[in-house]
């Protein structure tokens, strides 16, 4: 397995794994001072934090105007982090910005690309307050072509572990070759890269019943890999990629994807057929079911799958470590999906 060759900001000498640690590559923040600095530019309402509430501008979040957006206490607050990490028996926590604040539907590239790098800043100040326990994952202006630029800072000059991606960006799929250097960029560097949905196919159809988390992301998910996979960009570049909520609806569609390359001339755009490279991709264990998690590991094999909780969002797995030890897949395999692979993926020591 790869390592990363990207600074976690700690020494990987003095970072071990107490005995049944964890790192969970799925977790998010959203630093005060980052919202604060949005509301100072009329981009998001913080009224509603006392009570777990932030509002952001569309050009931000990509949703409804104003929508209301869950912010648990631990989003913001390292201490409250810590001790629910310790309840759950967590050590470590890769932590990402949420899609809200990955700007991806902003038309204008100065714009997002001052609030990401904004959010670069604050996020690596967040996890310095614990780096012995919190890496960060840096965030990108997806589709504009400084994406290669903020990736790189991030990596050397803020000390991220990896480099956390949307799904599209800048009204861009990620096929498109403006993001050619960023894919270059972290396939040289061997980063842990992890893909999370933002935005939802066909939007107005999904404005109920909270449609978009509960189906729309695992399809914008699998829609984003399928362009990855016959837009070449997998076959060109090795990315680390990491897939959040174990891929969304990709696992069930490889077949699918196999049959359309053997069957459409126009889908027989790689040497090598669609599920070869899926299978060389990494997945959490976001699924939110047991039977459908052991079913993942046996497809594409316990070394490609990673703790992943959605921390600290309410449709999140809150029992992660027990959702694992209860598949009973043996200690080798619990170990690799608890801590071994993600520790290769961002360059902490793998446990023996």
């Amino acid at each position: 397995m790869a390592l990363n060759n990207g600074s976690s900001g700690a020494p990987a000498a003095a970072i071990t794994a107490p005995e049944g640690g964890a790192i969970d590559v799925h977790a998010h923040a959203m630093p005060l001072p980052l919202l604060q600095r949005l509301a100072d530019r009329g981009l998001a309402d913080l009224g509603g934090v006392p009570d777990g509430v932030v509002r952001l501008d569309s050009r931000v979040s990509g949703v409804g105007p104003l929508a209301p957006l869950p912010l648990a206490r631990s989003q913001y607050d390292v201490d409250v982090r810590l001790s629910e990490m310790d309840e759950v028996g967590v050590h470590r926590h890769a932590v990402s910005l949420p899609p809200f604040l990955f700007c991806s539907t902003a038309d204008d590239q100065r714009f997002a690309t001052d609030i990401v790098a904004q959010g670069n800043d604050d996020l690596a100040t967040y996890v310095a307050d614990a780096s012995d326990r919190l890496l960060g994952l840096g965030s990108v202006p997806l589709g504009w072509s400084d994406a290669a630029d903020e990736a790189r800072r991030c990596l050397d000059d803020l000390g991220m572990a990896g480099i956390a991606i949307g799904s599209r960006g800048g009204g861009r799929d990620l096929d498109d070759p403006v993001n050619d250097d960023l894919w270059a960029l972290l396939s040289e560097r061997r980063t842990f890269v992890f893909l999370h949905p933002s935005g939802v196919p066909d939007p107005h159809r999904q404005a109920q019943f909270w449609l978009p988390q509960l189906v729309g992301y695992p399809m914008e998910t699998a829609l984003a890999v399928a362009r990855l996979v016959f837009g070449r960009v997998l076959e060109r570049f090795g990315l680390n990629l990491c897939l959040a909520h174990g891929g969304g609806c990709l696992p069930s569609l490889r077949g699918r994807l196999d049959m359309g390359w053997e069957r459409k001339d126009v889908a027989r755009t790689t040497s090598v057929k669609p599920s070869e490279f899926t299978d060389r991709l990494y997945y959490d264990t976001a699924v939110f079911n047991s039977t459908l998690l052991r079913r993942l590991v046996e497809d594409v094999g316990a070394d490609h799958v990673l703790l992943g909780s959605d921390h600290p969002f309410e449709l999140g797995d809150r029992t992660p470590v027990e959702t694992v030890q209860s598949l009973g897949l043996g200690r080798a395999a619990t170990r690799a999906i608890l801590w071994d692979n993600a520790a290769a993926l961002l360059g902490l020591p793998v446990t023996r």
